[in-house]
């Protein structure tokens, strides 16, 4: 990646400079793409009457978009496919930007998709987005990734770039539920009746439906306590609220939304479809 396209994101935020610029340079960058933003975009704020009791939140709240995976078991890359006209990963983006509890958003990428998704964020003028940066190996190596490019934050939602239907609800929700013990997760209750098996697909349980939720994102967390999750433990996860967990940490279930579905498979792209047209 060249130096101009390094910095064209890093540089909108003040918090953010190039070790490869010079100080002259890195405030000429800033002058540049700030002039920029304002000529070519309008950036319209969150309704009010969308979010109530905002006041009591705290502003300063980042959001990492994990988005690098490789996208494996639906046969190809789909951070970027286009979804009702738009970019799969520019809907939960683009809710993101228009919160108003919202101040910084990182996006985490593959290499692949890096020099795309800075070009995305020019042209859709997301101001929010402080920087893309290239993810790791596992999901939760993204995660810290992102995590180290938010600066002087207090919370941090984390989301999942392939569940493109977040709204500002989920997103006010999951920061109030945060407030009772630093760590808060969306997730709905399981409709199925969910049994436990052996290597020989034989059935060893059948487990009790009522206790069972099907976890999903945004995951809201204070910010230290996230962190120092990600530094302590290494073993593999498959979401962030296990980090906590294994910290020995509470962590608050709300209620998230049926419709919220990840993108794994092509059958929930078709079902993501139908979302969308009626949205």
């Amino acid at each position: 990646m060249s130096k101009n396209s390094k910095l064209s994101l890093r540089a909108l935020h003040p918090c953010h400079s190039d070790p490869d610029l010079s100080g002259e340079e890195s405030h000429m960058a800033q002058d540049k793409l700030r002039v920029a933003i304002s000529r070519d975009c309008f950036v319209a704020s969150a309704p009010r009457n969308d979010i109530k009791n905002h006041q009591a939140i705290p502003s300063q709240t980042g959001v990492v978009i994990a988005a690098a995976g490789v996208s494996q078991r639906f046969g190809t890359d789909k951070a970027f496919l286009p979804l009702a006209g738009k970019p799969l990963v520019a809907w939960s983006v683009d809710v993101c930007q228009s919160c108003e509890l919202v101040s910084q958003i990182v996006i985490v990428l593959n290499e692949n998709n890096l020099d795309l998704g800075q070009k995305v964020a020019m042209e859709r003028c997301w101001s929010k987005v402080v920087d893309v940066c290239l993810g790791g190996k596992r999901r939760q190596d993204s995660v810290r990734q992102g995590l180290s490019k938010l600066k002087g934050c207090d919370w941090v939602i984390i989301h999942d770039g392939g569940r493109p239907f977040l709204t500002l609800e989920l997103i006010q929700e999951g920061l109030e539920a945060a407030q009772y013990t630093g760590a808060a997760v969306a997730a709905v209750p399981v409709k199925d009746t969910v049994k436990r098996g052996d290597d020989n697909w034989m059935v060893r349980e059948t487990l009790n439906r009522q206790e069972l939720w099907a976890v999903q994102t945004p995951q809201v967390f204070r910010f230290d306590i996230i962190t120092k999750a990600h530094e302590q433990i290494s073993r593999d996860v498959t979401d962030d609220a296990s980090l906590v967990e294994q910290m020995g940490h509470k962590v608050k279930l709300y209620v998230g939304s049926y419709a919220n579905i990840k993108i794994t498979t092509p059958e929930d792209f078709a079902l993501a479809e139908v979302i969308a047209r009626n949205r």
